[in-house]
């Protein structure tokens, strides 16, 4: 699979990423338990599977499954950390710099590695007092430190609110936002988006596949869609069209997900670059006349 340059810190990533949550969340309906002996089998054999046909990119939490996530990863990890880019997350609400650090040190332990490529502050919308927080008030300063002593390679953050994301974008030792982007939430591409750009940091898009939220309405509201297409693949060929976006994570929990989604990289090609999509009426007029 090709790979690109993750931002300005020069990680070669694949298009899509291996999402962790699915590793350390139940989901009974589709008879998936990561901590039965039969879902773990399961779930490392879709983690080698990714790494086989070129995902290079792993993305877990220690909030997923209470670190079941990052232990399953991590037996993966004893034998094939050399062939990826991982990178998993650490809390900062009412984290001190010392609570970092040991909460990144306890990700090492469960991942089985002794440095990670990525860790990004795990977060939904900041508010102004929790941006002080993290860059003045430890947690920023905790990630520094572990990054000076060698145990990470860069710092990021996630958001589902990717507006919010922006006043971390002048601190340069951020180098990688994770953003809520796709195919129904898109506030991102009018602001965020450009701005990331601009300062050369990476961008991953959580939520690629809308977390099934698109899916569900269509049941719905227009259940055709689910009978004539493929809603998934849809959501998935969107993020990628969108230049501004360096990688996708994509949760997958069985071996077989991993090869459609990778056949789908391999051999879309966009017929636009939606960066340029023309989001609001007037820039719509405009593209039809132009058209």
């Amino acid at each position: 699979m090709d790979k690109i340059a993750l931002g300005r810190t020069g990680l070669q990533v694949s298009r899509i990423a291996l999402g962790g949550y699915p590793f350390g969340g139940l989901n009974r309906a589709n008879n998936w338990d990561p901590w039965s002996a039969e879902g773990r089998k399961i779930a490392i054999a879709t983690i080698n599977r990714a790494l086989d046909l070129g995902v290079n990119y792993i993305d877990t939490a220690p909030a997923y499954g209470k670190g079941n996530s990052e232990t399953l990863i991590g037996e993966v990890m004893k034998t094939r950390r050399d062939e990826c880019v991982l990178a998993t997350k650490v809390k900062w609400e009412g984290y001190s710099k010392q609570a970092t650090i040991d909460s990144v040190h306890d990700s090492l332990r469960r991942l089985h590695t002794e440095r990670l490529d990525l860790v990004q502050f795990h977060g939904g919308m900041f508010t102004h007092e929790e941006y002080r927080h993290i860059v003045d008030g430890g947690p920023l300063d905790g990630l520094l430190e572990l990054q000076q002593a060698g145990k990470i390679g860069f710092i990021g953050l996630t958001t589902e609110e990717p507006w919010t994301a922006r006043p971390f974008l002048k601190h340069t030792e951020i180098a990688v936002l994770q953003l809520a982007y796709n195919f129904i939430y898109q506030s991102a591409a009018r602001n965020v988006l450009d701005e990331a750009q601009a300062a050369g940091t990476g961008v991953v898009t959580m939520r690629t596949m809308t977390s099934g939220i698109l899916q569900r309405a269509a049941r719905y509201i227009a259940p055709e869609w689910l009978e004539h297409s493929n809603l998934y693949e849809i959501c998935l060929k969107f993020v990628l069209s969108d230049s501004r976006v360096h990688s996708a994570i994509v949760g997958m929990r069985w071996p077989e997900e991993v090869d459609r989604n990778v056949a789908l990289v391999e051999t879309f090609k966009p017929a636009l670059d939606f960066a340029v999509l023309p989001r609001m009426t007037a820039h719509v007029y405009e593209a039809e006349d132009t058209e």
